[in-house]
């Protein structure tokens, strides 16, 4: 089945698709299909329709994204009838720098995600500290959470090992 997805993933608030070029290619090498998604710069909540009128709903498709674009495709995923196989988060962004007050706003979509969730996070990432983070994951149906020690809100210095993980993750997708 995981030779029958696509992966569509959104960038970080500061970058555009192009932005999201080493994940698409890392992914291609391990022979998975990846798009980069262009959202528009706004509040997340607002950028939902227009990820919707880029990435198909259904079983064939994966979504996720780095940051600010994975925190849009997880709003979508939430919504009925998105029907996704799965989302990956890259460094998601759990509440701004030095405001972990803002967690619960972040995440109150999270028990409405039905499709399997990988999380990959760095556990010096200023967007996410590592204990709320851990916490949060409880409120996903189904997820994993995997930490890099030492990395801030970037996982390229370890990017081979992250999409390794993405590939073994939709392997085991039913």
């Amino acid at each position: 089945m995981a030779t029958d997805l696509t992966t569509y993933l959104g960038h970080g608030a500061s970058g555009t698709a192009a932005s999201m070029a080493p994940f698409v290619a890392g992914l291609a090498r391990r022979g998975i299909r990846a798009v980069a998604v262009d959202l528009p710069k706004r509040k997340a909540e607002d950028a939902v329709p227009a990820w919707r009128a880029a990435v198909p709903d259904g079983l064939l498709t994966v979504v996720g994204g780095h940051s600010y674009g994975g925190r849009v495709a997880s709003l979508a995923a939430a919504e009925p009838g998105s029907g996704y196989a799965a989302l990956v988060l890259f460094s998601y962004p759990l509440h701004p720098p030095g405001a972990p007050e803002r967690t619960e706003a972040r995440i109150a979509h999270w028990p409405r995600i039905a499709c399997p969730v990988l999380l990959l996070s760095g556990e010096s990432d200023p967007f996410a500290r590592i204990e709320l983070l851990r916490t949060a994951v409880g409120l996903l149906p189904d997820a994993q959470l995997v930490t890099y020690p030492r990395l801030g809100h970037t996982l390229k210095p370890a990017l081979d090992d992250v999409l390794e993980r993405v590939a073994t993750f939709l392997s085991g997708l039913p």
